[in-house]
């Protein structure tokens, strides 16, 4: 029974509901399975003239110091992409959290929801346009930018901070530059967005139950990765995770080795879905990275006594040396599971820098995965360090370090969460595990490309 935490916390940044905004929200993009919102006959106040006072600003820590803080949210994009709070998405707290969070939103949707924010063009700080209004409207409900900024026609600093707010927690750019992604997650139906929170209620809840202090948790529909010690988050990675087609798996286990300069044996699937197609297109194409074939009695066969016209090769076990262009980069950590997938490096680096990242076949390719590394085997083997680390790898050679204490490890599925700061955080149901959506495009996902 949730109904013992409905005792209201006092969160720290204010949802704005009480200015009777308009429900023009239930997009028409999608065919939503929840109920129609509540209708409202309010009307909407036009504020003009009166400068409003700068917005207080937001602190930030510095994430692995965890106890310094600077009020520098102002300072533009590089200071907004380090807003992220010490306090991991799975927590024994976060289940109040995301209560309050419930209650918010559920007092949006009574008083008529957010308006549509409509535009045929970019918007960006300077301009002046009618649909600015509706955008300032939709950021004071959310609670992105404070009432008395006011509405008007003007993108001014306000708006541009609120924008950058808004996309940070939506997993989007936070450039303040209103395009295709920030409109869409805009006008997806504060219905929507209630039935996500309860839906992650129950698996929040659920995962905070197994979590103990120190763990890795890689949120699928995030793409990022946190790295919790003691409770707190220590590193926050971004990750690059399965297709839709080649989903990541949900998961819980444990880390107990990490492999420098691995030779990568490439997955069925991957033989079956990318090296037929390859080689029936280029022949050349496994020397040319440098993958050999065996049977399975470890004798080396060629690629000519293959028939690639059908799925022969799948009978056969397909290796890449370690080096340059190796599709595990320098580092694999292992975990147990039945999936045959892992955490490990990549050679695509250009990839964790996309607003969209799910582009492997189900492994979790890791950013700063040397940090990673670090921290795993320092805090269970003896004498590892960030040199030790980089020597391993510049090295060249092969080498399988087993750690004397496993680290517990949670592959989730969380597109809802709301920390103790009062942020509500979504993100695009990229697997249709939610159940948002009865229509065959779903506007969340067209969310993650302007």
């Amino acid at each position: 029974m949730l109904a013992p935490f409905l005792n209201r916390s006092k969160i720290a940044l204010a949802l704005v509901v009480s200015t009777g905004l308009s429900a023009g929200v239930m997009s028409a993009q999608a065919q939503v399975k929840v109920p129609a919102l509540l209708p409202y006959t309010g009307e909407i106040k036009q504020v003009t003239s009166q400068p409003a006072p700068a917005p207080a600003p937001v602190q930030q820590p510095i994430v692995g110091q965890g106890t310094e803080w600077e009020d520098t949210f102002d300072e533009g994009v590089s200071s907004l992409e380090q807003i992220d709070f010490v306090a991991p998405i799975i927590s024994r707290q976060t289940s109040q959290y995301m209560i309050d969070a419930i209650l918010d939103y559920e007092r949006i949707a009574l008083n008529g929801g957010w308006p549509e924010v409509s535009t045929k063009k970019i918007l960006r700080i300077g301009m002046r346009a009618p649909a600015i209004a509706s955008l300032r409207q939709r950021l004071i409900v959310s609670g992105d930018m404070a009432q008395h900024a006011g509405v008007s026609e003007v993108f001014d600093s306000y708006v541009d901070s609120a924008v950058r707010r808004f996309q940070l927690r939506h997993g989007l750019t936070p450039d303040g530059v209103v395009g295709r992604a920030t409109v869409i997650a805009m006008n997806v139906p504060v219905d929507v967005r209630l039935q996500q929170l309860r839906t992650n209620l129950e698996r929040v809840s659920a995962l905070a139950k197994n979590v103990s202090d120190t763990y890795v948790n890689v949120n699928i529909p995030a793409a990022r990765i946190e790295v919790v010690e003691n409770g707190r988050v220590r590193s926050r990675h971004t990750a690059v995770v399965g297709k839709k087609d080649r989903q990541s798996p949900i998961l819980s286990s444990a880390i107990y080795e990490v492999n420098f300069n691995p030779y990568w044996t490439v997955p069925a699937s991957i033989i079956r879905k990318d090296l037929i197609p390859k080689m029936q297109k280029d022949p050349e194409y496994l020397s040319k990275n440098n993958i050999h074939i065996y049977d399975w009695y470890g004798k080396e066969k060629l690629g000519e006594e293959i028939d690639w016209n059908t799925d022969e090769a799948t009978k056969y076990r397909f290796t890449q040396d370690p080096g340059e262009g190796n599709s595990m980069g320098s580092i694999r950590i292992n975990f147990n599971n039945t999936h045959q997938v892992y955490l490990h490096d990549t050679p695509e680096q250009s990839l964790f820098g996309e607003g969209y990242r799910f582009h492997s076949s189900g492994c979790v390719r890791v950013q700063n995965v040397r940090e990673l590394v670090t921290w795993l085997l320092g805090s269970t083997t003896a004498d590892w360090s960030r040199s030790k680390v980089d020597a391993a790898i510049n090295s060249g050679e092969r080498l399988d370090v087993k750690m004397k204490r496993r680290v517990p490890l949670h592959m989730s599925y969380v597109t809802a969460w709301a920390l103790s700061d009062g942020m509500v955080h979504f993100r695009d149901d990229i697997y249709d595990k939610d159940g948002l959506y009865s229509a065959s495009v779903d506007p969340l996902a067209q969310a993650s490309s302007r």
